[in-house]
């Protein structure tokens, strides 16, 4: 009995002393919260998605680094680079002609000047410049526009600034149609079906929402944009590329359609903190599996690509980093 109580009596003392030192030590810190911010574009289009396929892998592992990530539906690329560069947005989902147009103080960004903080992370999806018009418009072939009811997009969208530069090479401007509209992508397609526009433009990948929903809701028909003027936008700037969208891919549209397109990209700003890049960028490419499966215009992405096109502002180190130790970059 007497070996028993010292038995008890020296567990006691071992198990109070273990409290006590694990009481007195140095309790583990806490790895420090931060919240970002991925700008996109309308609900309907790729870009919403995207941002929040990005969003979604990081906030898987949020509790190894502390990142939270949301998205937020904007209205484009043009306006996700002018918020970046105010301040009010970490990251923004761009065309690769506006991040060209962006670095470089030309196009829509010649007034404002050079966004020489602007970097790159990587590129995404192609994006094909995409044409739809009521059927009863009888419209083929871009020519056939001319005259008629065109929604270009809103002002600071990317989808406008290709429009743009396509007259522009045409010897064309916006007084080109009857009516200029600027809807922003979620209106276009209830615009066009309810016949207050005959056609609606738009810079997006495919399959879109969009243009599900303006092919299914009313009889139209999407144009080919093909021709010497094509030739010459392809040669002149170097971020276009000759793009097909698939028939069949659509309702009531079993041809392929010709035109050409830009890719969606990542950016951010220069001083945007390395550690969040860098988190950012391994969420995507450590999962990347995973990221191709999360949208249909993922499908066909390669991580070489991703890193090396259509990417015209410098990387930011926080993704050179990453690249390297990938064995994606030297």
């Amino acid at each position: 009995m007497l070996r028993l109580k010292k038995t008890l009596a020296m567990a006691i003392i071992t198990a109070t002393l273990g409290l006590t030192s694990a009481l007195m030590s140095k309790p583990t810190q806490a790895v420090e919260q931060t919240a970002i911010t991925v700008g996109t574009g309308g609900v309907t289009g790729v870009y919403y998605p995207t941002g929040g396929a990005i969003c979604r892998l990081v906030n898987r592992t949020r509790k190894e680094h502390g990142i939270r990530c949301s998205v937020e539906s904007t209205l484009g690329s043009a306006y996700n680079v002018n918020t970046i560069r105010a301040g009010k947005l970490e990251f923004g989902v761009v065309q690769s002609d506006v991040q060209y147009n962006a670095y470089r103080g030309e196009g829509q960004f010649k007034e404002v000047g050079a966004y020489t903080n602007l970097r790159a992370l990587f590129s995404l999806h192609s994006e094909s410049f995409t044409v739809v018009a009521r059927a009863d418009a009888n419209v083929k072939e871009f020519d056939d526009l001319l005259g008629l009811r065109v929604n270009v997009g809103n002002l600071g969208s990317g989808q406008r600034a290709t429009t743009e530069q396509l007259l522009a090479i045409r010897g064309q401007s916006m007084s080109t149609f009857a009516l200029a509209a600027n809807l922003p992508a979620a209106e276009m397609s209830s615009a066009l079906c309810d016949n207050r526009i005959d056609a609606m433009l738009y810079v997006v990948g495919h399959p879109s929402g969009a243009i599900k929903e303006a092919t299914s809701s009313c009889k139209s028909n999407l144009v080919n944009i093909r021709g010497n003027y094509v030739d010459r936008l392809l040669k002149q700037y170097p971020y276009y590329r000759r793009a097909v969208i698939k028939g069949g891919e659509y309702n009531g549209n079993p041809n392929d359609i010709e035109t050409f397109g830009v890719a969606a990209t990542l950016v951010t700003s220069a001083e945007t903190s390395e550690e969040q890049v860098y988190q950012l960028v391994k969420a995507v490419f450590d999962n990347f599996d995973a990221f191709v499966r999360l949208h249909p215009a993922f499908v066909g992405l390669v991580k070489t690509d991703m890193v090396k096109a259509s990417l015209t502002a410098p990387l930011h180190p926080g993704a050179a980093r990453f690249y390297r130790e990938a064995g994606l970059l030297n």
